[in-house]
């Protein structure tokens, strides 16, 4: 197992200054390989990284958690993708928008919150349910949003009872023991995120402003994981081992498929879909917006994840979507081209 181009990749991120620092795992069967690159912040001090760090998965909090909580529900019968969203959450105006247009984000929700960063819980989640549903887009165009993994979080808290991610801790971080993976990290075990000389250094805490307002009750947002979390999550999804509690083989297998409404659209359950190739699966994967990356290849049971601080010091910071695009295309030639 090498994945030289991936590593060289990550090491390129890292020099170029792109990253403070990274922490990094990469899948080929049972074998597995960790690594550390960088550093775990710039300011206000420097400082290194350490084993086990949790970072802030952003988005990558959708598929761990929320979409897996809503597979184990569709399992028993509780959850019917086809059903309009209104059922489950009657102040949701829309009779058309359906579970799986959530979590295919081919819903259609459109518009702009006003003050969105700044309103209080209640006066979020109303405008949420109140914005307007694009008849073009509804299920026949991919526009991704969190505000379709915000719904789905509601509608489990209806069916299971409690805060959405109490829910994920008690049916997937626990029952998969996960040793670092929490909603309420340690700040000295925690990569910090942002930077600034008036607010200081947020760590421990969402970088995303949604998942603050929200708290508990985010389903987009909001776990902190390390590397070695994700890798026992990975090799669940890529059905190297089993665990019925959490989710059925059958289950897992059907993610590495298209789910959205005409079958054309390139996503799954929750995921997203990359095509490698006419001849090979699709692969799952999904992005943060904080710099966290997974993705996960069954068909050559090989697997990535990646995990960086791309919003340290600064928000800013143009260069890194062009060198993620870099990485996974590095992991794809490693994974498809090389198998």
């Amino acid at each position: 197992m090498s994945f030289e181009r991936t590593k060289i990749e990550i090491q390129r991120m890292v020099a170029q200054k792109i990253i403070p620092g990274a922490s990094y795992a990469v899948i080929r069967g049972a074998k597995v390989e960790q690594h550390q690159v960088g550093v775990a912040q710039l300011q206000p001090v420097v400082k290194p990284l350490w084993p086990h760090a949790v970072y802030d998965l952003a988005s990558v909090t959708k598929v761990v958690g929320t979409t897996t909580v809503a597979l184990q529900l569709k399992q028993t019968g509780e959850l019917e993708l086809d059903r309009p969203v209104h059922d489950y959450l009657p102040e949701f105006e829309n009779r058309q928008v359906t579970v799986l247009n959530l979590m295919t984000h081919t819903s259609g929700i459109s518009g702009y919150i006003q003050d969105r960063n700044s309103l209080p819980a209640a006066a979020l989640v109303a405008a949420i349910q109140k914005l307007p549903i694009s008849q073009v887009n509804l299920n026949h165009r991919v526009v991704y949003t969190d505000l379709g993994l915000i719904l789905t979080g509601m509608i489990i808290e209806k069916l299971v009872g409690g805060p959405i991610q109490e829910i994920i801790t008690k049916r997937v971080l626990e029952l998969l023991n996960l040793p670092d993976a929490t909603f309420h990290p340690q700040v000295d075990q925690a990569v910090p995120t942002t930077f600034s000389p008036r607010q200081g250094l947020l760590q421990g805490i969402v970088h995303d402003p949604k998942g603050q307002i929200l708290g508990p009750h985010c389903g987009s947002a909001g776990l902190f994981a390390s590397v070695e979390d994700l890798t026992q999550f990975a090799r669940l999804m890529l059905g190297q081992v089993e665990k019925p509690t959490v989710l059925d083989p059958a289950t897992i297998a059907s993610l590495y498929h298209d789910w959205t409404p005409n079958q054309r659209l390139r996503r799954s359950f929750g995921w997203n879909l990359w095509h490698a190739g006419a001849d090979h699966e699709p692969i799952i994967f999904h992005t943060g917006y904080t710099g966290t990356l997974l993705m996960l290849d069954r068909e050559s049971q090989s697997g990535l994840i990646f995990l960086s601080n791309r919003v340290h010091p600064a928000v800013h910071n143009a260069r890194f979507l062009p060198a993620r695009r870099r990485l996974i295309a590095a992991w794809i030639a490693d994974t498809v081209t090389n198998r």
